[in-house]
């Protein structure tokens, strides 16, 4: 009974989070969210967990596919370009690791994934409000 009610506190406090996060803090969680799916999914694997495995595998890949397909390929250039080959590489290795059982493939996806989130989290706060901003003015432009 107690966890019901914790589960349903987490719950709650994620959707406040989200409901007051910028599109910044919400890749950001969304990030955090794949490597603790990677870190469940070791951890199942581990132990066998088979179904528990693919359940957590399958979220990571969604939530990757999710980040490699809203990249703005053509604003960002070289960099978004080769953020969509990494997405695309680390989801195929993920699909490797299910079918294995393999936990040195989810430790090298993870490894490689929290370098992009290392890097995310350290964009300045300035060039993020400069991206708002130009996500703004498209946005009125296209109205």
């Amino acid at each position: 009974m107690a966890l019901k009610g914790i589960n349903a506190y987490k719950k709650g406090n994620l959707k406040q989070q989200i409901s007051q996060a910028d599109p910044h803090k919400l890749t950001e969680m969304l990030m955090q969210g794949t490597l603790d799916k990677l870190a469940y999914t070791k951890g199942c694997i581990e132990r066998k967990d088979y179904a528990g495995k693919s359940e957590h595998i399958s979220r990571a890949t969604a939530i990757l596919m999710n980040l490699r397909d809203t990249l703005e390929l053509e604003a960002g250039g070289e960099v978004a370009d080769n953020l969509y080959s990494l997405y695309d590489y680390m989801i195929q290795r993920l699909i490797d690791a299910n079918v294995q059982n393999n936990l040195k493939i989810v430790d090298e996806v993870i490894t490689l994934f929290l370098l992009i989130k290392t890097a995310w989290s350290q964009i300045p706060e300035s060039s993020k409000q400069e991206a708002y901003e130009m996500q703004r003015q498209k946005r009125q432009a296209v109205i």
